[in-house]
């Protein structure tokens, strides 16, 4: 059996897992980035012949390790979402480019998509005031066969988008 051969940085590693450690209490400005990692181990622990690539991977590699083993690590965690068909759908209202007799044109979709089932009606328009958002809803109800019976959740990605008229 065959023991891979060290590397530089091998003697280095406890002083690197250490300054993670102090990270985590640290406020998020003040912790260390790579680069202030390296600098210290060259600067204050004389590290030659170690390289700031090696130093990167290790640190990648260990950054995540280090809030697992302290209990901060991310939450491994699932929620299922539940929709009762016809209750909920989803409403999205944002700009796009197309490509128009070879120009580019800003147009603006509507979409709208029912939660249950999945069933979407989109449609473009070449302005996005009032009456194309409320033309777009008019289209998408009479396709899927009426008003959702719960809600009807927005995500505007514009500004221009005329939410008031659903109030």
């Amino acid at each position: 059996m065959t023991v891979a051969p060290g590397t530089r940085l091998d003697a280095y590693k406890p002083l690197i897992d250490q300054m993670l450690r102090v990270d985590l209490d640290a406020p998020r400005k003040q912790r260390h980035t790579v680069k202030r990692i390296f600098d210290r181990l060259v600067d204050e622990h004389a590290a030659e012949g170690v390289t700031y690539p090696r130093v990167r991977a290790y640190v990648a590699e260990r950054r995540p390790q280090t809030k697992a083993e302290a209990g901060r690590g991310p939450v491994n965690a699932f929620i299922p979402q539940t929709h009762r068909p016809g209750a909920e759908a989803e409403v999205d209202f944002g700009d796009m480019k197309v490509r128009l007799a070879g120009e580019l044109v800003t147009c603006y979709l509507f979409a709208m998509r029912l939660c249950w089932s999945g069933k979407a009606v989109h449609r473009v328009f070449a302005s996005c005031g009032q009456e194309a958002f409320l033309e777009g809803h008019v289209q998408a109800l009479c396709v899927l066969g009426g008003v959702p019976t719960g809600k009807v959740r927005y995500d505007c990605e514009d500004d221009q988008v005329p939410l008031r008229a659903v109030a």
